[in-house]
């Protein structure tokens, strides 16, 4: 097989995107899920705060799955020979708006995750300090 660029070497090259993103969606989960563990369910409030990280926990469990299993699709798929393709569809101002649009939702995430970052690590810290564990 040659180096040349394919798509199923882009669809691999890009697996890593849903597979991170499946990480994180399963460490929610995990955070969730330990955090009802803290509710006094006595507690009406508690009871209700309960059910829905109960569901919100398994939601992202599930997402995680389906992208766990999209990504290794996607890694799978490097030598998928190079089939033909139309290059005027490939180069037509809907493929192009598309690929425009994923960009955008890319600096996006990237933006989100920055502005969270330096807010939970501080919470993380905080954590460190008035608990008996470290990493």
């Amino acid at each position: 097989m040659t180096d040349e660029p394919t798509c199923g070497r882009g669809l691999a090259a890009n697996a890593a995107l849903p597979g991170k993103i499946a990480e994180l969606s399963a460490a929610l989960a995990e955070v969730l899920e330990r955090h009802m563990k803290a509710l006094d369910l006595s507690d009406e409030h508690s009871r209700r705060e309960h059910a829905l990280y109960d569901r919100l926990a398994r939601e992202h469990r599930d997402a995680a799955a389906a992208l766990a299993d999209t990504a290794a699709r996607m890694a799978a798929a490097r030598d998928l020979p190079m089939g033909r393709h139309d290059m005027a569809a490939m180069a037509d101002a809907a493929m192009g708006a598309a690929f425009e649009r994923f960009v955008r939702r890319e600096e996006e995430l990237l933006q989100l995750l920055q502005s969270r970052l330096d807010d939970d690590r501080v919470m993380l810290s905080t954590m460190r300090d008035e608990g008996d564990w470290a990493s």
